[in-house]
């Protein structure tokens, strides 16, 4: 009875710690690298999930399994147990922080959603001012002819976008008139939505008035604007076209 005790005893601590830091992990990487509703835009919600629901779960059952006060090696066998836990963890987390979207970029007549590992730049700085959440910028073709030439070799050659390259990168503010220009009337949702999804999500954000596509990985969404301003209001979780 003694035995049993102890043995539940350590798997409810094991599995409450493992809940704690599953807790935090969650808090980073849906409220920081993936804010709403950009998870389910680049579609790593239900693998992420899955990963720490299983790393929470399987540790302690493995904890459980083994735990047992008479063996010589259970310090050992606890140990290797908890290590083999962590570094599942930290292996899923550096995946995760390597995809999360970093920059939000204004490309002509659309945002685009740019991931971590899909940057392409020999600029060391632009890399290294990366913020822990996601940055609107947008980006403008270079006015010399030759750049230019191999800017659009490398996007219908290369498969690489402009959106890609944080030196192309400046301000929303200074793309303005562009952004006022390419906007879309609100009532234009309905035709590529539930008109009562449609009513439901704008009757949130009263400021907005206009909106943009959002391309991203899995599922493209919809930028709700200001248009006198080219004020970003929020990503919404609805369809920018069929």
């Amino acid at each position: 009875m003694k035995l049993n005790y102890k043995r539940a005893k350590f798997f409810l601590g094991h599995l409450l710690i493992s809940a704690f830091i599953a807790s935090l992990v969650l808090l980073v990487v849906f409220k920081l690298w993936y804010p709403a509703p950009l998870a389910e835009a680049v579609g790593v919600t239900k693998i992420f999930l899955m990963m720490l629901i299983i790393d929470v779960i399987v540790g302690p059952i493995l904890g459980f399994i083994v735990y047992k006060e008479s063996k010589k090696t259970l310090k050992i066998d606890l140990t290797i147990i908890i290590l083999i836990q962590l570094a599942a963890l930290v292996y899923g987390l550096y995946s995760i922080e390597k995809g999360r979207p970093v920059y939000i970029v204004y490309n002509i007549d659309r945002f685009e959603l740019v991931r971590k590992n899909e940057i392409v730049s020999n600029e060391s700085l632009q890399i290294g001012n990366i913020g822990l959440s996601p940055n609107y910028v947008a980006v403008k073709y270079p006015e010399d002819i030759k750049l230019r030439e191999k800017v659009m070799f490398d996007e219908v050659f290369g498969g690489v976008s402009l959106s890609q390259r944080p030196e192309y990168y400046q301000s929303l503010e200074n793309m303005r008139n562009q952004i006022k220009l390419k906007t879309q009337n609100l009532n234009n949702l309905v035709h590529f939505n539930n008109e009562a999804r449609v009513e439901e999500i704008l009757k949130k954000y009263p400021n907005a008035d206009a909106w943009l596509p959002l391309k991203a990985n899995t599922v493209d969404m919809v930028v709700l604007m200001k248009k006198e301003t080219a004020e970003v209001i929020k990503i919404v979780d609805l369809r920018p076209w069929e």
